[in-house]
């Protein structure tokens, strides 16, 4: 296997004084689904974020397909981000624009600013944009406005959004937090089903150790900043769940009915 992305010693510190991330040292092979599993403020979102550079690292590298990202500047760094798709926990859709134009904005690295600002799509783009959202279940909410779907139809287009970049590398911060377990598992069975199809590499945030089981080909536990184990899904032993998760055990599952927020209204996940 071609390794995709290796980090050296990656640490990062807000304040100066306490690490988010310590020394942090991975390869990520191409193909993979790893699952970054720990609780709340154990260092997950802060590790993906540094390696699209939505966060720089204090100390250490991240190096993309080769290229150190810690050295990029200008259109290179946006010419390697154009190949790192991200799903975020609270979907970053705009509310007021239908379905597929949302997901056709994962082509926006990709044209010139004269065509995105227009919506000047090409049509190989758009029959991409409508096959991706099929394959997720959602070919009749095509022209919907986002605002209008559920919080696990939002996700699935974040998803698509993120297909659409065609990239190399997919990062997903925590994407099923804000879902109830049904729709969880929909969310999580599409990632899995699209980006095995077409080879991508996957680094999914979760805090469920029962989904990280189930879709991970690779578990990477987190805790205080530092990895605490790396391997398989079937040697993640008790022991080291307890040592992931000591003192917030309550955050390895989810709730078996989770309220959310959609546009002011509270509401339950509907597929």
């Amino acid at each position: 296997m071609t390794t995709l992305l290796e980090t050296k010693k990656l640490g990062k510190s807000y304040n100066q004084k306490d690490f988010a991330l310590k020394d942090v040292n991975l390869q990520i092979q191409e193909g993979e689904f790893i699952v970054i599993i720990g609780p709340s403020g154990a260092g997950k979102s802060t590790f993906i974020r540094t390696i699209n550079r939505m966060v720089d690292a204090s100390e250490g590298e991240v190096i993309f397909e080769g290229v150190p990202m810690n050295k990029l500047k200008g259109g290179a760094l946006r010419k390697q981000r154009s190949k790192i798709g991200m799903i975020f926990q609270h979907y970053n859709l705009i509310g007021r624009t239908n379905v597929i134009k949302n997901v056709l904005h994962g082509r926006l690295g990709h044209v010139s600013l004269f065509r995105s600002l227009f919506g000047l799509y090409s049509e190989e783009d758009k029959q991409e944009a409508v096959a991706l959202l099929k394959k997720v279940g959602l070919e009749k909410q095509i022209y919907k406005r986002a605002k209008e779907l559920s919080g696990g139809q939002m996700q699935r287009v974040g998803i698509c959004r993120a297909m659409m970049q065609r990239p190399k590398l997919i990062l997903a911060d925590e994407p099923i937090a804000s879902l109830d377990p049904n729709s969880a598992s929909i969310v999580m069975d599409h990632l899995k089903t699209v980006v095995t199809e077409k080879g991508i590499t996957c680094i999914v945030n979760l805090h469920q150790v029962d989904f990280a089981k189930k879709y991970a080909t690779r578990i990477i536990g987190i805790h205080s900043g530092s990895v605490v184990f790396d391997g398989r899904p079937d040697e993640l032993s008790e022991d080291v769940i307890q040592q992931i998760y000591l003192g917030k055990e309550h955050e390895m599952t989810l709730p078996k009915e989770k309220e959310f927020v959609i546009q002011g209204e509270i509401s339950y996940a509907e597929i």
